[in-house]
């Protein structure tokens, strides 16, 4: 692998070999932008995820009285939030009117040293190595909030940090690992998260107009999928799998048969 600078993979922009069309598993919100289903993925087996169980999302409190509607159709009844108390007190909380059982689960983790990008590194290489030491900090953390999904009682189930891109995107490739969907869609659904880029900065800059937006450093919005391919490589490098990764950190083997009880379709 290649230390190199990212450079935007053909296939991420126009759909060639994704299996999966982003737009069947996308839902739009007003001011949320990175919110999708992981159902309609597949695994290697032929099995598929079960669709409406289990979202991804960026920041909920966002949602807005327009999405009310939309929101309550889904049928959700879970949230797991992973963003830092200082983040929470910052943002707030997803809206009371959605009635869901709000569990906060701050993923343990340094926080990141902007200064060590390179250009030289890459986007990908640095964000892997990030992804690695949230891996090994928040092992505890992050086991705890695999376990949470494969409780069928805690229904429809949204997990989301601020931009639904690091700390979720990890959580969800780890699960969906578990659930046997192949490397190469799991780095899809990773990549697709950049597509909410432009949407999200165009929203920052209408509703902070007096805030300083000055260039965004790449790791920020870029999402290659070498980035998680590197990450899952890295942890069955280090761990001999996921299974075995989130087993030593604390999730007892038989949720991983739960999980896959529970997310996928008989």
């Amino acid at each position: 692998m290649t230390r190199s600078a990212y450079t935007r993979p053909r296939d991420l922009d126009y759909g060639i070999g994704v299996t999966t069309t982003p737009v069947e598993r996308s839902i739009a919100f007003a001011a949320v932008f990175n919110f999708r289903d992981l159902g309609g993925l597949t695994t290697a087996d032929g099995r598929t995820v079960r669709r409406r169980t289990v979202y991804r999302s960026d920041t909920l409190s966002r949602l807005g009285a327009e999405d009310r509607d939309a929101f309550t159709a889904l049928g959700v009844r879970t949230v797991i939030d992973l963003r830092r108390p200082a983040e929470v007190a910052s943002m707030g909380r997803v809206p009371e009117w959605t009635q869901v059982v709000w569990r906060h689960n701050h993923l343990e983790h340094p926080l990141w040293d902007h200064s060590t990008y390179t250009t030289e590194i890459g986007v990908a290489r640095w964000l892997s190595e990030r992804y690695l030491e949230l891996a090994h900090h928040g092992r505890a953390d992050i086991a705890r909030v695999v376990g949470m999904l494969t409780d069928e009682q805690h229904g429809p189930t949204v997990v989301h940090c601020v931009a639904g891109k690091d700390r979720t995107g990890l959580i969800v490739a780890l699960a969906l690992d578990l659930l046997g969907v192949p490397d190469d869609q799991i780095a899809a659904d990773y990549a697709l998260t950049e597509r909410s880029a432009p949407m999200f900065t165009q929203w920052v800059r209408s509703a902070f107009p007096n805030e300083d937006h000055a260039t965004t450093p790449p790791f920020f919005t870029y999402t290659p999928a070498e980035a998680m391919l590197m990450t899952l490589h890295g942890l069955r490098y280090r761990h001999g799998s996921v299974t075995e990764y989130l087993v030593g950190a604390g999730l007892h083997r038989d949720r991983v048969q739960r999980l896959r009880e529970r997310m996928l379709e008989a």
